[in-house]
């Protein structure tokens, strides 16, 4: 048997059970409300844990996560101003070590007034 023969004969199956009498197809129909009503009544309902009571703070269960939460916020938001700070000296000190060299340079005041001074200043450094 192909498979084309195969779905003609559960075609068959299908519509000879549209052939039912009405007494079979009230208790299939009676069967089925009575299935999705305990199915209903029996399903978990998904909600978060903290929204019955506002903030959630009062949850037992849930007070050690928010905590834990709030800390790991306060920790990255530390180290993210650390770090910013320390770029920001880092930057600082480059500029003061640049502004040195250029002072107590052997150049004349003249090469400072020099339009290509810049661009060998900014070649120098890279």
């Amino acid at each position: 048997m192909n498979e084309q023969q195969f779905g003609y004969r559960i075609k068959q199956g299908l519509n000879q059970g549209l052939t039912l009498n009405a007494a079979a197809l009230s208790r299939l129909k009676a069967a089925r409300e009575m299935a999705l009503e305990h199915q209903r009544a029996s399903a978990p309902l998904h909600v978060l844990a903290w929204a019955h009571n506002g903030a959630g703070l009062s949850s037992r269960s849930m007070a050690p996560r928010l905590l834990l939460s709030g800390l790991l916020l306060v920790l990255g938001l530390l180290a993210t101003n650390y770090w910013y700070q320390a770029q920001q000296a880092q930057q600082a000190e480059e500029t003061l070590e640049i502004d040195a060299a250029v002072l107590t340079g052997d150049l004349p005041i003249d090469a400072y007034m020099d339009k290509g001074f810049d661009a060998w200043l900014k070649s120098s450094l890279d």
